[in-house]
């Protein structure tokens, strides 16, 4: 098939994230099975307009807002070439079937549903627009046409919050880390947070919970890696014990994550949490907020704790001063088993399924 992966960044570009793991790692797969893939993204400053990645042909074009109406043109002067389209909604979607021929198959892949959080990143009636292109707007889009979720959660999220009809099939995250090597897990209390320093991550509540936590585990100290446009105001109150790394090559973010004792994830929602897969597959278990994802992702019990939303770093520091107290072996070993069952191939094959208009069942309930 000639299919085309429709996504607002590619996996190199200084602000992506999981969304853009997850299409790159579906693409190439797709790529190498003997499909033409393309993938149509928007094009940050030293980027190449077009190039050839593990046979996955790049198409790269505009800037943060430009890339919407720049890419239907694309897809416009492509009519009819496609035989499916991947329309990966980060917030709002691209609108394909507005400008692709009827033989063409388009999927709407959701990771999570953006309505609160436009409101952290927009001013409000930008944040109001948001919501109207997101709910009204593409759920007629989209009515007649399939979409993929990534997790229990969005799906649910689509059904109530964006009165979605149409059929919803499954998808999950698959987890790939780097081998980190001959790595033992750090003598003194360490935590790690793994993720964009974008605002509805709120980092700095795991900022605010440091001096508490440190008045009882004096030599406890903190990992935050990843980059975002809140690293500068982050890293201007970093209290003491608290390292703010950046970008780190794989190899290196994994030797940090496997020394921790436990990942902390604040997120006020997430699709999924990919971050919270990765640091399982090194077998550190999570402390996060229940909410949309990663209660998904998160077993408590088994490989981490949810903590009641709302209590502010006041209670993420009691919910991690609890699992300080708690975290033995046994969550090493539920973490790796959980994030043994997901695999990148596997779902690669269901949506490659679905591309053929023959969708797998969805995943069993044990793999949630």
């Amino acid at each position: 098939m000639k299919i085309a992966f429709v996504n607002w960044r590619d996996p190199w570009h200084p602000q992506a994230g999981g969304a853009e793991t997850f299409a790159w790692e579906l693409a190439r797969r797709l790529a190498g099975a003997g499909h033409q893939v393309s993938f149509v993204t928007a094009r940050a400053p030293g980027q190449r307009r077009g190039e050839v990645v593990q046979g996955v042909h790049f198409a790269r074009m505009g800037a943060t807002f430009t890339v919407y109406p720049l890419v239907l043109a694309w897809l416009l002067a492509r009519r009819g070439r496609f035989d499916a389209v991947l329309d990966c909604q980060n917030g709002i979607p691209f609108f394909t079937p507005w400008v692709v021929g009827r033989r063409t198959r388009v999927v709407c892949v959701v990771h999570h549903v953006h309505d609160r959080q436009f409101g952290v990143h927009l001013p409000g009636w930008l944040a109001a627009f948001g919501r109207f292109l997101e709910g009204p707007v593409s759920r007629w889009s989209y009515r007649r046409h399939p979409s993929v979720a990534v997790s229990p959660s969005t799906e649910l999220a689509m059904r109530e919050r964006l009165g979605w009809r149409g059929p919803i099939h499954l998808v999950p995250n698959g987890v790939s880390v780097a081998d980190p090597g001959e790595v033992t897990r750090s003598p003194a209390p360490r935590l790690v947070c793994l993720g964009r320093l974008v605002a509805h991550k709120r980092v700095h509540l795991l900022l605010d919970a440091v001096p508490e936590l440190r008045r009882r585990w004096p030599d406890l100290e903190v990992d935050v890696i990843g980059r975002g446009p809140e690293e500068e105001r982050l890293r201007a109150r970093l209290p003491e014990g608290v390292t703010l790394h950046g970008y780190l090559p794989e190899r290196d973010k994994s030797r940090l994550v496997a020394r921790a004792w436990l990942h902390v994830n604040a997120s006020q929602g997430e699709g999924w949490g990919l971050s919270v897969l990765e640091a399982a597959a090194l077998g550190v278990p999570t402390v996060a907020f229940d909410v949309d994802g990663l209660r998904d992702a998160v077993r408590p019990g088994e490989t981490g704790w949810l903590l009641p939303e709302g209590g502010g770093g006041a209670g993420l520091a009691k919910g991690i001063a609890a699992a300080l107290g708690e975290v033995d072996h046994t969550y090493t070993v539920k973490c790796r088993e959980w994030a043994d069952r997901f695999s990148w191939d596997r779902s690669a094959e269901r949506l490659l399924a679905l591309l053929n208009g023959h969708p797998r069942g969805e995943p069993a309930g044990e793999e949630w």
